[in-house]
């Protein structure tokens, strides 16, 4: 089916961002995935490109207002060609628009700049060794000192993506005691300096799959972190961590799409070139059958991401739709990518064809972002049930 929702100037975009891929990303991907990390001259191109300035102000050095289809077309051209970029997603896609809504002028003026540049990459820090979705659990802790000048924040985080490669970190904290009438109360986001006394990055984990993103361990012991550095309202940050939601929920549902339409591709060409018996593999029934299948499911992906997408931009995508979006495109991504995995044979469990990074890789969007189960639990919460 045709698509309709980008325009020309979208398409420009997706041209320049095909041909950074194609000159400065594809020749490193093994070298990256060895490392475990994207080098940060990456995020500099990506800074020069507009590609980190989503939405920042042009006073701060960004593109001002930007649809979210530009960050869609990045899901897109990355998945397209079987490459990566770090933690651009967490980056630009997750922790930026914290900045963008809570900032008051003056962190605006300190942190924005650099974040447009590429000087300043971010992560954000909620998951605990015993609290993954239940961030009314959080256990880390933030007492203001004596002086009001400043918080002391001790506590762990782990799962937590750029974290070992991360210049400013935004950590959720208990800043007032549990209280079990309402556990959400009392919660506060500290942006930490990763230059700060008493800051370690702690192992950097290892993952099933996206091994040029680092996913690490990271702890606080008596860590200063100046009040300028609270973001938003003391207390109140169990709230903000849901306005954000929809979109980064849609953006793995985006993700999941293209994932699952490069998958298609990779099996396409494969098919075609690859002969058993003395056929094309692409010749035999079930090989036609199969990727009928996929591109079916493909397309009833993309109308329902492109819808999203469309709902975002007016400002009317809701908890429930994201909900929907995430869980029915990651589940598609899955389905679809083992089986085009099949159709490799052999060679699709081989790391020097993209189809297995593909498959590794997208495992983990059934898990991160909020699960599946949560995500259906959502779903039927508004369903009365």
């Amino acid at each position: 089916m045709k698509r309709t929702i980008y325009s020309q100037d979208h398409e420009d975009f997706r041209q320049t961002i095909r041909a950074f891929i194609d000159k400065q990303v594809m020749p490193n991907i093994s070298e990256w995935e060895k490392s475990g990390r994207v080098p940060r001259s990456v995020f500099t191109e990506l800074g020069k490109l507009g590609a980190l300035g989503f939405d920042i102000p042009e006073q701060y050095g960004g593109l001002g207002p930007t649809s979210y289809k530009y960050q869609a077309i990045m899901h897109e051209e990355v998945a397209w060609a079987g490459a990566t970029l770090g933690h651009h997603h967490v980056n630009t896609g997750v922790v930026l628009p914290y900045l963008l809504t809570l900032t008051n002028e003056e962190q605006k003026s300190r942190w924005l700049p650099g974040c447009a540049r590429g000087d300043i990459l971010l992560a954000i820090a909620m998951t605990e060794p015993g609290t993954g979705s239940d961030l009314a659990g959080i256990k880390t802790t933030a007492k203001l000192s004596e002086d009001g000048s400043h918080y002391v924040l001790n506590g762990a985080k782990t799962f937590i993506t750029g974290g070992a490669v991360s210049d400013l970190i935004l950590v959720v904290c208990r800043t007032a005691p549990h209280d079990p009438k309402n556990r959400r109360r009392g919660l506060s986001i500290l942006c930490v300096d990763t230059t700060s006394a008493g800051f370690e990055v702690g192992r950097t984990l290892e993952k099933i799959g996206r091994h040029s993103m680092d996913t690490a361990e990271l702890s606080f012991t008596d860590v200063q972190v100046p009040v300028e550095n609270l973001l938003g309202d003391e207390g109140k940050a169990f709230s903000c961590l849901s306005q954000n939601l929809p979109r980064e929920r849609l953006s793995i549902g985006v993700a999941g799409m293209a994932q699952a339409n490069a998958a298609i591709r990779f099996a396409s060409e494969y098919v075609s070139e690859r002969k058993v018996f003395g056929h094309p593999v692409s010749s035999f029934q079930n090989t036609k059958f199969v990727l009928a299948e996929c591109a079916t499911e493909l397309e009833a992906a993309q109308a329902m991401v492109d819808r999203g997408i469309e709902l975002d931009d007016a400002g009317e995508l809701t908890a429930v739709d994201a909900a929907k979006i995430k869980l029915f495109c990651t589940e598609m991504a899955g389905r679809v990518i083992d089986k085009c995995l099949q159709l490799h044979g052999g060679y699709g469990y081989m790391l020097e064809y993209p189809i297995a990074r593909l498959y590794a890789d997208t495992r983990v969007s059934r898990i991160y972002g909020g699960t599946s189960e949560v995500m259906k639990t959502i779903i039927a919460k508004d369903m009365g049930l």
